[in-house]
């Protein structure tokens, strides 16, 4: 990389946030480079299961399960666009979740959650704890029933991941800058944005800061944005019994069936700082969870353990729109676990933003002003 080379916009951060960014500003003509530290893909979104369900990740209604299920209906275009661009296949499945719960007063909550969704049109089904033993054989007998919502599914992250870095490159012309972390980012004079690197500068009319964890005093900026690391820990399963046919969203863990045998188990929740290390006491606490529910999981092989550090914000809500403080800087951050979910949205918000000068309504909910006005 030379010094002084230029770009329309310079992305920090080859995550799924980042790359799905990267990918729509270069379909829009935009010339495009990422920067990142390490590998593409290889920070959080590597230890991610890829589950797309807004009505469980965001349970309760508001800006977060909003910005969700807006989300969720891009997903059929946003990986019809990544294989017809890449040539290459993408693991997808669309066939639902199956939220099992062990106790009554947690029966009367998904009652209740079935009739909201039912009301705002979202179709779900209640099922007692026969029904969810029948829908799911593998279910143990603690199942006191279950919420079955068929819309939702789960996308092979790394399938897609690789998808769009091969696609951005060859179709829409995105740089991939690996090993390449960006050290300051600065607004020249004539209002250019600079962002330095151990290999030189580049200048760009607009820098997307998408770097997860690692954003919060990322790159020399602020440092205003209180973006944290929480730790989560996967594990990968090779199953011997007959898997479910759907992920299942228990009280401690959530289970992806994935082909060829393997099951993903997850994911701790860890206030463990930048610590990435697998730990004794996430694997045992998911190998606990999984097995009270699906009671198999005692007979299973062990396969890998992950761990990512998810970006956390105070109020669990990403942080997606302009600095304040520097116009040519924008972010897209913060997802927390919601980052492949929320993946072809935010690349829309922001690529409408950074091209178009257009500013979503959405975008208030998320504007990092919440946080650079504190």
């Amino acid at each position: 990389m030379s010094a002084g080379e230029r770009a329309d916009v310079i992305v920090i951060g080859a995550g799924i946030i980042g790359c799905a960014v990267a990918d729509e500003l270069g379909r829009r003509g935009a010339a495009v480079r990422v920067l990142e530290s390490r590998a593409v893909g290889g920070g959080a979104t590597q230890a991610s299961a890829g589950i797309l369900a807004p009505y469980a990740e965001a349970d309760r209604p508001g800006p977060l399960r909003t910005l969700c299920a807006e989300s969720l209906g891009l997903w059929d275009d946003f990986v019809a666009r990544a294989v017809a661009d890449s040539g290459r296949d993408v693991l997808y499945e669309r066939t639902g979740t199956l939220e099992v719960v062990t106790d009554e007063a947690s029966m009367r909550r998904l009652e209740r959650t079935g009739r909201a969704l039912t009301a705002a049109g979202v179709e779900c089904r209640l099922l007692t704890a026969r029904e969810a033993r029948a829908a799911e054989p593998s279910l143990g007998a603690a199942v006191a029933g279950a919420l079955l919502v068929p819309s939702h599914g789960f996308v092979g992250v790394a399938t897609l991941m690789e998808a769009l870095r091969e696609g951005g490159a060859a179709r829409h012309g995105v740089s991939f800058l690996t090993d390449r972390p960006a050290r300051h980012v600065q607004a020249s004079s004539d209002g250019e944005m600079v962002v330095e690197t151990a290999a030189g500068t580049l200048t760009g009319d607009a820098v997307v800061l998408a770097a997860g964890s690692w954003s919060g005093g990322a790159a020399g900026t602020a440092g205003a944005l209180p973006v944290r690391p929480v730790r989560g820990q996967l594990l990968q399963l090779a199953w011997s019994g007959r898997p479910p046919a759907r992920v299942v969203w228990a009280p401690s863990c959530y289970v992806v069936p994935w082909p060829g045998g393997s099951m993903l188990v997850g994911a701790t929740v860890e206030e463990a700082g930048f610590d990435e290390r697998a730990t004794v006491a996430g694997v045992a606490t998911l190998i606990k969870a999984v097995s009270g529910v699906l009671p198999e999981a005692r007979n299973a092989g062990f396969e890998a353990v992950r761990v990512g550090l998810r970006p956390g914000t105070p109020d669990d809500l990403p942080v997606v729109g302009r600095s304040a403080t520097a116009p040519g800087l924008v972010y897209a951050t913060g997802h927390y676990r919601n980052g492949v979910l929320l993946a072809p949205l935010t690349a829309r918000l922001v690529a409408d933003l950074v091209l178009d000068g257009r500013e979503d309504p959405l975008l208030a909910a998320v504007s990092p002003a919440r946080f650079e006005a504190a």
